[in-house]
């Protein structure tokens, strides 16, 4: 079992082997980029999905770099910033960068894998980091938890956004921020490329 299931019941079969995949944040992460490259690679995209797919994978890469330059994992709760209208920003990026290549390459393929691909993996995650986090800093986290929802906005948190610490060095140190910034514009300008061909 992973450090990630080991507070679950056990379970045994493809039942273990199914939820242990879901848990693995390697496999998740890996199959993100791979995702975000096979989408870029068989891209058809005309001037409308370019515009609006590009659009939503920048917002993705904003918001995974600004949610990264708060994060003191596993030492400080993290409640401004993005932090204070989702407790999970980051994947909140994710979800904005993958559908934002799903929709800008067009195949007729890309949206439901996509959806397949969050349905399958970000549900444990979620549910993984708020267990992690609830457990490391208690009613911290719950009073934060109650009043800020896991992905979508809640833009009347919008005033407790100030505050914290943030940077963009400390962004570009955390998360493999960086090097995820130099692929994704990458794939873009292989996306707009082609559509300019």
């Amino acid at each position: 079992m992973s450090h990630r299931t080991t507070d679950l019941p056990q379970l045994k079969g493809f039942a273990h082997v199914v939820r242990e995949l879901r848990y693995n944040e390697v496999a998740r992460q890996s199959l993100a980029v791979i995702l975000i490259l096979v989408f870029a690679l068989t891209s058809r995209a005309t001037v409308l999905t370019a515009a609006v797919g590009m659009s939503l994978a920048l917002v993705g890469t904003l918001v995974r770099l600004y949610a990264s330059g708060f994060i003191l994992k596993n030492k400080e709760l993290a409640k401004n910033g993005p932090y204070a209208l989702v407790r999970h920003p980051l994947y909140t990026g994710n979800i904005l960068l993958v559908f934002g290549f799903a929709i800008a390459g067009q195949p007729l393929w890309a949206v439901p894998v996509a959806i397949l691909f969050f349905w399958f993996y970000y549900p444990t995650a979620i549910e993984y980091e708020d267990r992690k986090l609830k457990g490391i800093f208690g009613q911290a986290w719950s009073d934060w938890a109650a009043r800020t929802p896991a992905l979508m906005p809640r833009f009347a948190n919008v005033g407790a956004m100030a505050g914290g610490r943030w940077t963009l060095a400390n962004s570009l140190r955390k998360n493999g921020e960086i090097l995820i910034t130099v692929f994704v514009a990458f794939c873009a300008w292989y996306v707009l490329s082609r559509l300019a061909g």
